[in-house]
């Protein structure tokens, strides 16, 4: 029996924002993490590495080796115990060298598992082509894999991927772009021409008037005072811990593949009615054996047989008055009895009859 049918699906409500502080809503123009990525080998696996179609793996191996001082002919390389890998990070903001990151380890041939594998000393590069760091260590997998002689296998979580934790040391200090000695960059995540002007109001209220100006929807310059003009580290600390209520837009995020539906707390409701109906479509497949007459000539085959059923649901007309709140909003829609990937439908039919009050974000 094969049934197809709309899925159950999550309905989330954000919750009103509230306060918050102004280092959770923006970032310091300037201060910011950095990308890192590298090639190399893992060694030491259990049989579990690149099979000698991973062409690459043979000829990185083999290169290494050149490198450390031994000459091998790559056609006399076998690399059951080895994976070549793809190694990124995330270089924080400020690092200075001798700093150490997690760095995680993804293979790229055919190996089953990198478990207890060791990744050799890889340079890590930025965008610039500039190594920022290096490397190396034991592999963290959190998983386990188990295979027996007749092939059957059992296995837990991902066992391609792996951490090194402080696997890689910094090298060099990315520069920074530089701004006007006394002034300050405030860069808002989510860019709002509200709250960038609550971020100014309450910058001034803090260090004094004028002191903040909003350049545009997502940025703030600020101008340090006196006190503060040669502490920029005070200066920004200073600010971080002030509290801004953030505006909440009115949002209502759909995701089509998933049939998940997000609400702002801002979404409203006008007054519509709504007539909605479900689709139940039920396939059953069962298989009959076609047997010719005797001393026929025919072969004995087997014929599936199909029996489709479809089932539509009485529909009704819902009458959904205005709402006030979000709240509201959640009650009106619990009230018709449609599954989450029923609301898609009625979220995107409702902003086309100009009901919905919010803005609509289709994934």
């Amino acid at each position: 029996m094969k049934r197809t049918a709309i899925a159950v699906v999550l309905l989330l409500a954000a919750m009103p924002a509230g306060a918050a502080r102004i280092e959770e809503l923006c970032d310091v123009r300037g201060v910011r993490p950095n990308q890192l990525i590298g090639y190399g080998l893992v060694v030491g696996l259990a049989g579990t590495g690149d099979t000698g179609q991973a062409r690459f793996t043979v000829q990185s191996t083999a290169a290494m080796l050149r490198r450390l001082g031994a000459t091998i002919d790559p056609a006399s390389i076998q690399t059951k115990n080895a994976a070549a890998v793809m190694v990124t990070a995330t270089l924080p903001a400020m690092s200075n060298p001798g700093t150490r990151i997690d760095v995680t380890v993804s293979s790229m041939g055919n190996a089953r598992s990198l478990a207890g594998g060791t990744l050799l000393q890889v340079p890590l590069y930025g965008a610039d082509r500039r190594v920022y760091a290096v490397a190396q260590g034991p592999l963290l997998i959190g998983g386990f894999s188990a295979r027996g002689s007749s092939g059957s296998s059992v296995t837990q979580n991902h066992m391609t991927v792996g951490r090194v934790p402080e696997g890689a040391i910094v090298e060099r200090r990315v520069a920074q772009q530089a701004e006007p000695e006394g002034e300050l960059v405030l860069q808002l995540r989510s860019p709002s021409f509200v709250t960038a002007q609550r971020i100014v109001e309450a910058i001034d209220a803090a260090i004094g008037e004028h002191s903040a100006t909003a350049v545009d929807v997502s940025t703030v310059r600020v101008r340090a005072p006196e006190a503060f003009r040669r502490n920029r580290v005070g200066l920004v600390a200073s600010l971080q811990v002030l509290e801004v209520e953030p505006d909440a837009p009115a949002r209502v995020v759909i995701d089509e593949r998933t049939g998940t539906v997000v609400l702002g707390s801002g979404v409203r409701i006008s007054e519509v009615a709504i007539a909605q109906g479900g689709l139940t479509v039920q396939i059953a497949e069962q298989p009959a054996v076609s047997q010719p007459a005797p001393f026929g000539r025919g072969d004995t085959t087997v014929v599936p047989q199909t029996d489709i059923n479809a089932q539509a649901a009485a529909g009704s007309v819902h009458h959904v008055a205005t709402t006030a709140s979000l709240a509201d909003v959640v009650a009106a829609l619990n009230a018709l009895g449609a599954k989450p990937r029923d609301m898609v439908a009625i979220f995107q039919a409702l902003r086309s009859a100009g009901a919905l009050r919010a803005e609509v974000e289709v994934q």
